[in-house]
């Protein structure tokens, strides 16, 4: 693993440890992340969360410990984790597919690669994702309790965690149904979701980043080459259309401000895990790694220097803007979260920064070709 990159990534830590996380409530032995910088006193105090930022937090946790394997960090998942379900009023399940999916995947990498298990969690959390399956509906599995909606950004996880789980069929049901119904036959890129029938045609980040995670999961577990084959075009859709000069584009902060680090991660699993010998796989791969580092390269040198920290910019091709005291806090709307006034006073997009770090850190142990 590439040193510089290991220190960038233990950099982007360091600045959410000391910018965000906190104890909930002020309670031993917890933990969550403060959801803006600087906060106000809902924010501090954990009247405002946002289940799936978390989510994304212990997984970028893990990565951490897979990066720097630490005791100290292991009791800062266990926290996460113990803040989590303090926060979410005792349970581990919301009303929404996707937050759910999120949280089973940060859960299970963590009992996998930090030795931190929950089983019961993960089975709760596998039945909820199981038992939504909605091929009678059109789906694929929603997006929230009580909707019709199917989307990518709740099957493509969902599907990765499956597969991780050991219910590789189903994985491979929502692989099969998101390339049957969302791809842009044009583009090859992946559509947001099927609303009550229609197609919803919006075409984000990150919902190519779990299809190309979902399918290479499923082509290293099962050896069928229609999952490689997939990986292979998506990749080179987001590489055509979806990073120009080679660094994703970002979404802004809020929800969005965790787009592009998902992206990345799924790219970095496809470029040292997607299986294949032939000159396709190769460039696949090899593709995958050269976004990954474009994108980490783009957001280190744009980057704000705050007490010799990094404060990463939702836009990774433009300079960061550190937030001031007085700026207006995102809202949330019909289950989404907004950006504030500056989005690099979002959780989301710092997370997304770190995130990026540890998938260059971890694409700096391949070589190209």
């Amino acid at each position: 693993m590439d040193q510089q990159w290991r220190n960038r990534a233990a950099s982007a830590e360091t600045a959410i440890a000391t910018r965000h996380l906190s104890k909930l409530w002020g309670l031993p032995g917890t933990q969550l992340g403060v959801v803006a910088w600087l906060p106000t006193r809902k924010d501090s105090t954990f009247a405002t969360w946002h289940y799936w930022w978390q989510a994304h937090l212990l997984d970028t946790l893990v990565d951490a410990q897979v990066r720097d394997p630490s005791p100290s960090r292991v009791e800062k998942i266990k926290r996460q984790i113990r803040g989590h379900r303090m926060r979410n009023n005792g349970c581990w399940t919301n009303s929404y597919y996707d937050d759910m999916a999120w949280l089973a995947l940060a859960l299970e990498r963590s009992g996998r690669l930090a030795g931190v298990a929950n089983p019961k969690a993960l089975a709760t959390l596998s039945g909820e994702l199981v038992n939504s399956w909605s091929p009678e509906a059109g789906g694929g599995i929603p997006w929230r309790k009580k909707e019709q909606f199917f989307n990518a950004p709740a099957n493509g996880p969902a599907g990765i965690f499956l597969a991780r789980y050991g219910n590789v069929v189903r994985a491979q049901q929502m692989a099969d149904w998101i390339d049957t119904t969302l791809i842009d036959p044009e583009t090859h890129l992946v559509f947001d979701g099927i609303r009550d029938g229609s197609l919803v045609r919006a075409q984000y980040t990150y919902c190519q980043g779990v299809v190309v995670g979902l399918e290479t999961e499923l082509a290293v577990r099962t050896g069928d080459p229609r999952h490689a084959a997939r990986a292979r075009r998506l990749i080179a859709a987001v590489a055509e259309h979806m990073a120009p000069a080679g660094v994703l584009k970002g979404a802004g902060g809020g929800d969005g401000g965790l787009f592009a680090g998902i992206t990345a991660r799924y790219l970095a699993l496809a470029a040292t895990d997607l299986p294949g010998d032939s000159a396709e796989d190769t460039a696949a791969r090899d593709a995958a790694r050269g976004i990954v580092l474009a994108s980490a390269r783009a957001a280190w040198d744009n980057r704000a220097d705050v007490n010799g920290l990094p404060l990463f910019s939702a836009f990774w091709d433009r300079m960061a803007q550190v937030p001031q005291a007085d700026g207006a806090r995102g809202g949330t709307a019909n289950g989404a979260v907004f950006e504030s006034s500056s989005a690099e006073r979002d959780l989301s997009v710092q997370i997304s920064g770190w995130m990026l770090m540890e998938a260059a850190a971890k694409v700096s142990t391949v070589s190209a070709g």
